[in-house]
């Protein structure tokens, strides 16, 4: 498919009403979503302060996977934000490249966390009894839990995007869509980590007003 050709469908699609809407629907229904996603776990994150507030809370030694996991988020995040660069500059093979590299990195998030919680299991950190361990399981579970419904949209987008026929035009919104909600993954689980790492009871407590 020639350079010109391709153009000629973007600028085609870029026209047409219903193709229009239906990125403008599928975006606006996708910050609605964050919003959603973002007050619950604001309630978490209040709830998580609140209990290790709690004279029983003890901050809990967070595994080393933690920072590869990190590493790869952020790693697919940046991928699938060349993905939708390489679509809209009418590149299917980076597109591709870019979009397949944006899915493993995600997929290697799940595996790495689910090798910390291995690591913490093996410690001796239960689920139950300890609130810092607790909020630990409850909200990477959660985090992960949306990670895994981006990763089933990424895998239509990616169907879409190995069709012989791969329109660029259509799919350079869709890719959009991943990359800006990946990239809110990413922005929530650096507050998840900032606080699961570095807030201590005594921390919680001040917060709280909470006299020792």
């Amino acid at each position: 498919m020639s350079g010109n050709t391709l153009a000629g469908r973007y600028a085609a699609y870029r026209r047409g009403p219903e193709p229009r809407s239906a990125a403008l629907t599928a975006g606006l229904g996708l910050w609605v979503f964050m919003g959603v996603a973002t007050t619950l776990f604001s309630l978490f994150l209040v709830a998580y302060v609140m209990r290790m507030s709690g004279s029983d809370a003890v901050r809990i030694a967070l595994p080393w996977q933690l920072w590869l996991s990190s590493a790869l988020l952020a790693a697919g995040s940046l991928a699938l934000h060349r993905s939708a660069v390489s679509a809209r500059g009418l590149r299917l093979g980076d597109t591709r490249r870019w979009l397949l590299a944006g899915g493993i990195g995600a997929l290697g998030f799940l595996a790495v966390q689910w090798w910390a919680w291995a690591a913490l299991l093996a410690a001796q950190v239960m689920p139950a009894g300890n609130p810092g361990g607790s909020f630990f399981y409850l909200l990477t579970a959660v985090h992960g839990l949306h990670v895994a419904g981006g990763i089933a949209a990424w895998a239509w987008t990616a169907r879409a995007a190995w069709q012989p026929t791969a329109d660029l035009a259509s799919l350079a919104w869709r890719i959009a869509l991943c990359a800006r909600y990946w990239h809110f993954l990413l922005a929530v689980w650096a507050v998840l980590f900032a606080a699961l790492a570095w807030l201590t009871p005594e921390v919680a407590r001040f917060i709280c007003g909470v006299t020792p």
